[in-house]
């Protein structure tokens, strides 16, 4: 009975720790996928390369299902960024950066590892196709 009063407390960590990591695993593979769907948006032609807006409602579409997102209706501020430019890619052709940051919301503060929001923040840049 007593080996069990003191082993409760940390397999109530482990449990708490596992559902927290695969909320923020969730989170970051949202918004890697977020930022993959807007540059494939922003890349479709020279005329959307830089069009923040429309990358805004691909990654807001994409996101809906994370927590903190209810409502969220623009892209320029907390929970989630997203901010698209026209750049020269590395060969020299036109291409597309698309810059997506969400905020995740605190699950269950675990001191020392998890004590505070988590924030993702992904890159893409993809060709503009001619």
């Amino acid at each position: 009975m007593i080996e069990i009063t003191l082993l409760i407390p940390w397999f109530f960590f482990l449990f708490v720790f596992v559902i927290d990591l695969g909320f923020y695993n969730y989170s970051l593979i949202s918004v890697e996928n977020a930022a993959r769907i807007a540059a494939e948006y922003t890349s479709s032609s020279s005329t959307t390369a830089a069009d923040t807006d429309g990358a805004c409602t691909k990654a807001r579409l994409e996101l809906a299902m994370l927590p903190n997102m209810s409502g969220v209706t623009s892209c320029s501020a907390a929970p989630l960024t997203v901010t698209a430019s026209s750049i020269t890619g590395t060969d020299g052709a036109p291409a597309t950066s698309v810059s997506v940051t969400y905020q995740g919301i605190q699950m269950i503060p675990i001191p020392g590892l998890l004590m505070g929001r988590l924030s993702f923040s992904r890159n893409v840049q993809m060709r503009v196709k001619t």
